[in-house]
């Protein structure tokens, strides 16, 4: 009678069960797994490009608890022939360059990795229809500081209203932004993907997917609608997808990757000391502050506003910056 698993399994090597003698102290070297990147995850299946192939995996067992997510750049075994019915397995998690992450709420200590490695994030949101939601946004940049991420503003509906008011708000953070419009040139935003992996959040409804399926045409992402009453967009994409820009005309590239929509951007994980790590010209003027000082704007001997009233520091830098803190604890719907 055969065991459940052959010498040639991964799970062969798994922890033993108790009061059993492990069966060999030899583990697999996984020389000769391929390479592959996380392109969705879906009910424990992770689809995967190998090689140029497509290929459905799981994770093996040794991985536990680990998880595995979007973007995620792996070692799979088995059959990576991308053929129907064919299954690898994900032996081991490369490490992570960037991690994308957020909280359910304020008080949640469950993170939740929304992407990873990926360079660039696009916050999505209309001019109108719905409403721009500027909690929110401050949110998804706190969540891109934090994490080591470029963010960038796309504001979508340009047609429906002005970007003035709301581009006003981020100007004194540096914050890059690209406007769009239903039928209007997208060269500019694709000037911002080019040569980078890039992943869309936003709000249900603020035209991430339409704005994938005019990036990548044969996307197919579903395209929902904002309901009249509540001014709330249907969710449309249930799971992140990791896309392939088309090459453009100068031969760039990229990827971008598309996510459900929010509702609220938890940021229980961030610390107000990585805030102020990606602002280096207002970080350097906290180096007097007093121990444990947030740097907010009630702190009674912080720093910043010595900086302010000697003109080292601009009052509306250091105002936005203290808004994205203040951010932290805000409601963000």
């Amino acid at each position: 009678m055969t065991g459940r698993y052959s010498d040639q399994d991964v799970e062969h090597y798994d922890r033993p069960r108790r009061r059993t003698r492990p069966r060999t102290k030899e583990r697999p070297s996984y020389d000769d797994a391929h390479r592959g990147v996380v392109v969705t995850v879906d009910r424990g299946r992770y689809t995967l490009l190998v090689e140029g192939r497509t290929v459905t995996a799981m994770k093996a067992r040794p991985l536990g608890r680990k998880g595995v997510v979007v973007g995620d750049r792996v070692r799979v075994v088995g059959d990576v022939s991308g053929d129907d019915g064919s299954l690898a397995r994900v032996v081991e998690v490369e490490e992570r360059v960037t991690t994308l992450r957020r909280t359910a709420e304020d008080d949640d200590p469950v993170e939740r990795i929304i992407v990873a490695n990926a360079e660039q994030l696009v916050v999505v949101t209309a001019l109108a229809d719905p409403d721009p939601q500027p909690r929110l946004i401050d949110r998804a940049l706190v969540a891109a500081y934090d994490a080591g991420m470029t963010p960038l503003l796309c504001l979508t509906k340009a047609d429906l209203a002005s970007p003035d008011t709301l581009l006003s708000t981020y100007r004194s953070l540096g914050v890059p932004w690209v406007v769009t419009e239903r039928g209007g040139d997208l060269d500019e935003v694709r000037d911002r993907l080019a040569e980078r992996t890039s992943v869309l959040v936003g709000s249900s409804g603020v035209g991430k997917s339409t704005l994938v399926n005019a990036l990548v045409p044969d996307a197919l992402r579903e395209v929902g609608v904002v309901n009249a009453v509540t001014g709330r967009g249907r969710h449309t994409s249930t799971s992140a997808y990791m896309l392939e820009l088309p090459t453009d005309e100068r031969g760039r590239g990229g990827w971008i990757i598309d996510t459900p929509g929010i509702r609220s951007f938890g940021l229980a994980h961030v610390e107000p000391e990585h805030l102020i790590g990606a602002f280096p010209d207002l970080d350097e003027m906290t180096e007097d502050c007093p121990r444990g000082c947030t740097h907010g704007s009630d702190e009674p001997e912080c720093g910043l506003d010595e900086a302010v009233t000697e003109g080292r520091a601009d009052p509306d830098r250091v105002s936005s910056f203290r808004r994205l803190l203040d951010a932290r604890s805000a409601p963000s719907w």
